[in-house]
């Protein structure tokens, strides 16, 4: 999706300027060293209450066990969400993504934040973490990951999400975590990574006729469809979906793949079981399983992220697959992908998404992907990375 257009140093950030995180005037100075910005502060004193929001409003925390109440959530995002810079689309995270997204082992309920209207009880805004593990060179640190910041499109002037951010920041200190990673699609103060999404057309008449992409010149329709089509299945021997008596395997493998990078998630068993094994219409993993050894030796995955497509009479969701984590070490990783684009078109996905993270740009232009015109911007809160990285330095792929 296109974020917006944004210059760094036109904008003042009056709520991030108060943060303890990397400021645009820090990248000359050598003198600051990476790490914690801030040191932790005794759990004494942190705030013991919620911040105050407006009078019509109230915190509310989301049980997610609660069907209705995942419900009432899956509305807000769905309606409320991230879109293009055209509002031709917008994320919908199904249900069951949610609750797979915001209850990895050991989540913290608390960190489940909404707001509602007092009168109506209907949630308005909302904002979560979950821990995480994250290494940044040597030093492997608790943090939190924020995501799906939402306020309703009703309520933008109130100055919502400043205060969200701040009560999850408030929880999140008092589990004694002191830092964080989150994304954006805007320039805040200050990206330890700029990332640019690269889209594979699977069905290209469908992403054109919904305006996700266009004929290129001197294209027809059917030539296009030519040009995308894969095999009928996948062509690496061995290659299998992922089973839960791969999660030691694959733990492995992912453990010695991502130590290569500057940022990355410091998974073990339980992080691969929840993340990685396959969840119908959420995750899915394969893996390549030697014929002859039968080692696991190579592992793909993708999630899935619909988007609402906004205004057209033919379609109203584009079904799309994101790379997630990706390992080749006996097969070529051209083919690795290759394969989960085959597995991902018979599964009727519309198009395959992946940013230009890890050693994804190995595979990107020759697997007929194309630059997309959204960037996303990663950011550690309280975490120096003073000269930043690039994104092929980068492990992490946060939801």
């Amino acid at each position: 999706m296109a974020a917006p257009n944004n210059n760094p140093t036109a904008r003042r950030h009056k709520f991030w300027e108060t943060q303890p995180v990397g400021q645009f005037g820090d990248v000359a100075d050598v003198s600051l060293p990476d790490g914690a910005i801030e040191p932790p502060s005794p759990l004494s004193e942190v705030r013991a209450d919620p911040y105050p929001l407006p009078a019509a409003f109230e915190w509310f925390t989301c049980d997610l066990d609660d069907d209705a109440l995942l419900a009432d959530l899956y509305a807000l995002l769905a309606h409320n969400y991230v879109e293009d810079d055209e509002n031709m689309f917008r994320f919908n995270y199904s249900p069951a993504f949610l609750r797979w997204a915001l209850r990895p082992p050991s989540f913290f309920r608390a960190w489940h934040i909404g707001v509602r209207a007092k009168e109506s009880k209907k949630l308005v805004a909302f904002i979560s973490g979950v821990p995480a593990r994250i290494r940044a060179r040597d030093d492997v640190v608790r943090m939190a990951e924020i995501n799906f910041l939402c306020v309703h499109k009703k309520l933008r002037s109130k100055r919502l999400a400043p205060v969200l951010i701040r009560e999850v920041t408030r929880r999140v200190h008092l589990e004694n975590i002191w830092q964080a990673a989150y994304t954006a699609g805007v320039v805040l103060p200050t990206p330890i990574t700029t990332c640019r999404y690269w889209h594979r057309s699977l069905n290209p008449k469908k992403l054109i006729d919904v305006g996700f992409s266009r004929l290129g010149p001197r294209m027809t329709m059917s030539r296009t469809v030519r040009l995308y089509k894969l095999p009928d299945a996948p062509l690496t021997p061995g290659f299998r979906q992922m089973e839960l008596r791969d999660v030691a395997a694959v733990t492995r493998l992912l453990r010695a793949y991502l130590a290569r990078y500057v940022v990355a998630p410091d998974f073990d068993e339980l992080d691969v079981e929840h993340w990685l094994l396959p969840q119908e219409d959420v995750v899915d993993s394969y893996l390549v399983e030697s014929p002859e050894t039968h080692e696991v030796t190579d592992f793909c995955s993708f999630y899935t992220l619909p988007s609402s497509v906004l205004n057209n009479a033919n379609y109203s969701t584009l079904k799309a697959a994101y790379s997630y984590y990706n390992v080749a070490v006996k097969t070529p990783l051209q083919q690795l992908m290759n394969d989960a684009l085959i597995v991902a078109k018979q599964r009727n996905y519309d198009v395959f998404n992946a940013l230009d993270v890890m050693e994804n740009e190995g595979f990107l232009k020759e697997l007929k992907f194309g630059p997309g015109d959204g960037q996303l911007h990663y950011y550690l809160y309280n975490y120096r990375i003073r000269n930043g990285i690039k994104p092929s330095e980068l492990g992490l792929v946060l939801l």
